[in-house]
C-alpha cells in the first residue's frame, strides 16, 4: 500500500516502449546471393532519427530508479555492504539465466558449424540490450555514496553531475559521462522522492522548458545530431557517450514526467487500471532480457523460408508490414515468457537463497568489491561485441561473469537457505515482483 504506483508505472512503460522501439527498427533484408543482414533503419532512412525523441525514455528508468533506490535504502534492515550485494543479485540473477541460455545456444552453434558473420549477427541482437545493465548495477553499488551527499547537499549533487559532465565535453575523459549523465537522472530520483522537485509548483515547467530549450539550441545551432540512439557514421553521438544534448534531454524529461504525475496518479489509483500495469512491472526484467528471442524466431520462420514479403527497405509498404509485424512479436513474447516459467522459478528460489543475512566483514567486502567489478567489466563486453563476438565463443568474458556471480553468491548465501531451492517455502515463486519493486 506504501509503493507509489506512479513510479512502477514509469519504469513498466520505459521499459515497453524500449522493446517496441528495439522491434520497430529491426528490419530484415535478403541479398542476391541469400544472404540476410540487417540494416540500420536510421542511418539508412535518416527521417526516422526523429522518431528517437519519443522512444529515447531511458532517463525515466533511471530517475524511476534512483525514486524506487531512496526509498528501498531509507528502509533497509541489513547493512550496507548486504543492501548492495542484495541490489546486485537482483539484477544480476535473472541477467545469469539468460546469459546461461544464450551461451549454450552460441556454444551449440558453433559446434555444428554456423557461419561465423551470421553468428556474430545474431549475437549482438541477443546483448544489444545490455548496455544499461553495467551502469545500473554501478549506480546501485553506490547509492550509499551517493545518497549520503544527497543528505547533505540535495539538489546541488545532480547539478554538479551534470556541469562535471558538460565540461569533460569530447574531451578523452567524456567515456565518464556514462555515468555523470545518467547519474544526474538517478540522482534526481533522490530529490523526487525527498519533495525537492514538487515544493514549487513553478520546478517541473521550469526544467521541461529549459531541458526543451537547451536541446534544440544544442541541435539546431550545435554540434549535436537530433538522433537520441546511436547513429553508425556519425561524427557526434549523444550516446556514446551520453552528450550535453542527452542531458538536456534528461532535465526535459523530468520536468514533463513531474508535471503529469498528477492526473496519471489519479487514473492508477483506480484499481481496474492498476491490474493491467502491475503485471508489467513485475516482468519489466524478463521482458527486457528476452524480448530479441522472438524477434530471431520471427525472422528464422519467415526470412529462412522465404515466406516474408521483401518491399524496399523503408518504403511505404514496408512501413505497412511494420504492423503485423510488431502483432506478431507482442504475440510471442508472451508464450516465451510462459515457457520461462519453470526458470524464473528456480531464478527466484536461487535468489531467495542467496539473499545475505550477516554482516559483510572486510573480506566479504573486498568479494563483493571484485564480483561488482568482474560481472561490469563482462556485461560491458556483451553489451558492445555482443555474445558472439568475431562469431566465436566469448570464453573469456564468460569466465570474467562467472568469476564475479562466484565472488557475489558465496557471502550472501546462509544456512538453512540452502535447502529452500527445493523447499515449500519457494515452490509458489514465478517472476519475482521483487526483481522490479525496489
Amino acid at each position: 500500500m506504501g509503493r507509489d504506483r506512479y513510479v512502477d508505472f514509469l519504469r513498466a512503460f520505459s521499459i515497453c516502449l524500449v522493446v517496441l522501439g528495439h522491434w520497430l527498427i529491426t528490419g530484415l533484408v535478403r541479398a542476391p546471393d541469400g544472404t540476410i543482414a540487417a540494416p540500420e533503419l536510421l542511418a539508412t532512412v535518416p527521417w526516422t532519427q526523429w522518431l528517437t525523441l519519443g522512444f529515447q525514455i531511458m532517463p525515466l528508468f533511471f530517475l524511476a530508479g534512483g525514486h524506487a533506490a531512496a526509498g528501498s535504502w531509507a528502509g533497509r534492515s541489513q547493512p550496507a555492504a548486504g543492501w548492495v550485494r542484495s541490489r546486485a543479485l537482483r539484477l544480476l540473477v535473472p541477467t545469469a539465466g539468460y546469459a546461461v541460455l544464450v551461451l549454450l545456444a552460441v556454444g551449440i552453434s558453433t559446434a555444428l558449424g554456423v557461419d561465423r558473420p551470421t553468428l556474430a549477427l545474431v549475437g549482438w541482437a541477443l546483448g544489444m540490450q545490455f548496455w544499461f545493465l553495467p551502469l545500473y548495477l554501478l549506480l546501485s553499488a553506490a547509492t550509499p555514496l551517493l545518497h549520503a551527499a544527497h543528505r547533505r547537499w540535495g539538489v546541488l549533487v545532480p547539478v554538479a553531475l551534470g556541469a562535471a559532465s558538460l565540461l569533460l565535453g569530447r574531451t578523452q575523459l567524456s567515456p565518464l559521462n556514462y555515468l555523470l549523465v545518467w547519474g544526474t537522472a538517478y540522482q534526481l530520483g533522490f530529490c523526487w522522492r525527498d519533495g525537492q522537485l514538487t515544493r514549487r509548483r513553478l520546478t517541473a515547467p521550469a526544467l521541461l522548458t529549459t531541458g526543451a530549450a537547451a536541446f534544440a539550441l544544442l541541435v539546431g545551432f550545435g554540434p549535436y545530431p537530433v538522433s537520441l540512439i546511436l547513429v553508425t557514421g556519425e561524427a557526434v553521438s549523444n550516446t556514446n557517450p551520453p552528450s550535453a544534448a542527452m542531458l538536456a534531454w534528461v532535465v526535459a524529461q523530468t520536468g514533463l514526467c513531474l508535471l503529469l504525475a498528477p492526473p496519471v496518479r489519479r487514473l492508477l489509483a483506480r484499481d481496474r487500471i492498476w491490474r493491467l500495469v502491475r503485471p508489467m512491472g513485475s516482468a519489466s526484467m524478463a521482458l527486457y532480457l528476452w524480448h530479441m528471442v522472438p524477434v530471431l524466431v520471427l525472422a528464422a520462420a519467415l526470412y529462412l523460408t522465404d515466406l516474408a514479403p521483401e518491399p524496399s527497405y523503408g518504403s511505404g509498404a514496408w512501413w505497412l508490414l511494420r504492423l503485423p509485424w510488431l502483432l506478431l512479436l507482442a504475440a510471442l513474447l508472451p508464450l516465451l515468457l510462459a515457457a520461462l516459467t519453470p526458470l524464473n522459478r528456480l531464478l527466484a528460489r536461487l535468489h531467495t537463497a542467496l539473499r545475505p543475512t550477516t554482516p559483510v566483514g572486510p573480506a566479504g567486502l573486498a568479494t563483493l568489491t571484485l564480483g561488482l567489478a568482474l560481472t561490469t567489466v563482462a556485461l560491458t563486453h556483451w553489451a558492445a561485441s555482443g555474445f558472439a563476438a568475431g562469431g566465436t565463443f566469448p570464453l573469456g568474458t564468460t569466465l570474467e561473469f562467472a568469476g564475479g556471480l562466484a565472488c557475489l553468491a558465496p557471502a550472501g548465501w546462509s544456512r538453512g537457505r540452502e535447502r529452500s531451492l527445493g523447499g515449500k517455502v519457494c515452490k509458489r515463486a514465478a517472476i519475482p515482483a521483487r526483481w522490479a519493486d525496489e
